[in-house]
């Protein structure tokens, strides 16, 4: 077996069966199924940030796609720690970002406000999306959009990923939150510092961005072939990702790209940026992890 083919294997196994290590408790019953599935990181050292040589690479796919040198002239990937060695300890992530259903069921057992945002507070982020495209992920009822399930869940603020962690931790008896800046980059790229998930080479057809997708969200784990040597899926385009690291105060550091970009230099894991905790974004959701 190829090592491309053990990659898309080891993510399939992943995604249909890991759900931590161990029996579903009653508690976890509770949730109506929806406790979201872990991959497991060893406790060890990686290779997080960039070079010099991959920073540039990053720029080149970037002024390839877009035809001029925005994120160049504006030192996008400039705030990239250089390459070295950190540690982590041992620790589960899950899968793939939080869907819209796992995020249903902790609306329906809370009554926390389901994902929306209203056009003055959307005209405020000063964005270049039109109000109007976010209501194809807009909430009704405290539903998601039809056939939006498996999608992940968007439009959540910083505040709203540690509730939905809070609450499972109530109900699981077990520690989840966001994950810290580095373990996000370790379980995305591997121990090895790849410059995407995959290996050192973009390839538009591992992932959903703007270079081959819909220019929208995907169903989760509808690219297995875009896996990390840990089995993470949708580490690379598809949504950004909140993470625990403050940027500057009031603000988040968020990886992975989204299906809204191209080249992608933005979708390699060393790549990062702040956002404000209040923004509720349509490129934005999350992944947890749970403490081992």
């Amino acid at each position: 077996m190829s090592g491309d083919s053990l990659r898309v294997f080891v993510a399939a196994l992943a995604l249909a069966l890991v759900s931590g290590g161990g029996a579903t408790t009653a508690a976890e019953g509770g949730a109506k199924g929806h406790i979201p599935r872990l991959v497991r990181v060893p406790e060890g050292e990686f290779i997080v940030g960039s070079s010099r040589a991959e920073r540039e690479r990053a720029y080149r796919l970037d002024e390839a796609a877009y035809g001029h040198s925005v994120t160049r002239r504006d030192r996008w990937y400039e705030n990239e720690p250089a390459r070295m060695a950190r540690r982590t300890g041992a620790y589960g992530i899950t899968i793939t970002p939080i869907t819209n259903d796992q995020y249903a069921a902790f609306i329906a057992a809370t009554g926390h406000a389901a994902p929306d945002v209203d056009a003055a507070t959307w005209k405020s982020y000063g964005l270049i999306h039109p109000y109007a495209r976010t209501r194809r992920h807009a909430w009704v009822a405290g539903r998601p959009p039809s056939g939006r399930g498996r999608h992940p869940v968007v439009m959540v603020s910083h505040g709203n990923a540690r509730a939905y962690a809070d609450w499972l931790t109530r109900v699981t008896g077990k520690r989840w939150r966001l994950p810290r800046e580095a373990e996000w980059e370790k379980a995305a790229r591997g121990t090895k510092g790849a410059m995407f998930p995959w290996g050192g080479a973009f390839d538009a057809r591992r992932l959903n961005s703007h270079d081959q997708g819909p220019f929208d969200t995907t169903p989760v784990g509808r690219f297995p072939q875009g896996a990390s040597p840990f089995g993470l899926l949708d580490g690379a385009g598809q949504v950004f990702e909140w993470t625990a690291t403050a940027a500057q105060p009031g603000r988040f550091v968020v990886k992975g790209g989204s299906w809204d970009d191209k080249g992608c230099g933005i979708c390699r894991p060393a790549a990062r940026h702040g956002r404000p905790a209040a923004l509720r974004h349509i490129l934005i959701g999350f992944r947890l992890v749970r403490e081992e």
